[in-house]
């Protein structure tokens, strides 16, 4: 009997959740982590998920650090996951390009905590952390755009997301640009990142089960990752031109 991708997947992502209840139990009384404490919470990504990731990755965190990998590495990871899950996707390798995607994501998470614990923070590396993040979302969602290219409505929806998404960035780091720190909004990048990889590693499965052709409930995440994004890049420029025109007010 062959096993495929897809059912590793699952079950790779059934045992990391299997360490929830762990995780539950040994927390209890812990402070929170820095990292998650800093970061605005939504409702689909709160706190305790958050702490329990922080948790669960720690022992590959000491590895690293171990190791003395440096930052930039983990940018440029984050990138080759990103194209690689492009590269998944345009192929139909669903299971694949999610679990690339989280690969992404957690080298992401990695290059600034390995920065932070071993005195590296920098602009420079600030720079390069947030525009290498934008390249490998690019490369993902391109990658999607070329696997629904016969269908108008996919590739509406792939180019909503990817809008959206950027968007979404850019209203943030045009704020902080002008004076204004503001990281509100439902569909944040780890919002999408673990919509987008949860949703792949589903789809296969329930496209079986349901007799969908492939790509179908991929499809119906990305429109609503694409919906959301829009909502949360239109909700924080108005949060940030109200900001702007609190502090202009007393110079008017």
């Amino acid at each position: 009997m062959t096993i495929d991708s897809s059912t590793l997947g699952i079950a790779a992502a059934l045992l990391l959740l299997a360490t929830m209840p762990v995780y539950a139990v040994v927390a209890r009384g812990r402070p929170r982590d820095p990292d998650v404490a800093r970061r605005p919470t939504t409702v689909l990504l709160g706190f305790w998920v958050r702490d329990w990731l922080m948790w669960a990755i720690t022992p590959l965190e000491r590895l690293f650090l171990g190791l003395g990998l440096p930052p930039i590495a983990f940018n440029w990871a984050g990138v080759a996951f990103g194209a690689a899950a492009g590269l998944a996707y345009a192929q139909g390798q669903f299971a694949a390009g999610g679990w690339l995607v989280l690969l992404g994501g957690a080298a992401d998470i990695f290059d600034g905590r390995i920065a932070r614990a071993r005195g590296l923070v920098s602009r420079a590396g600030a720079f390069l952390d947030s525009t290498l993040d934008r390249f490998a979302e690019t490369f993902a969602f391109v990658g999607l755009a070329v696997w629904y290219r016969s269908t108008l409505l996919g590739v509406l929806v792939t180019v909503l997301a990817l809008g959206g998404s950027l968007l979404v960035s850019y209203a943030r780091a045009r704020g902080e640009g002008l004076g204004i720190h503001y990281k509100g909004g439902l569909m944040q990048r780890a919002e999408r990142l673990v919509l987008l990889a949860l949703a792949s590693l589903l789809d296969p499965p329930v496209a079986g089960l349901a007799g969908w052709p492939p790509g179908r409930l991929l499809i119906g995440v990305v429109g609503f990752i694409g919906v959301a994004s829009l909502a949360t890049a239109f909700h924080r420029t108005a949060a940030i031109t109200r900001a702007l025109e609190r502090e202009d007010a007393p110079r008017g």
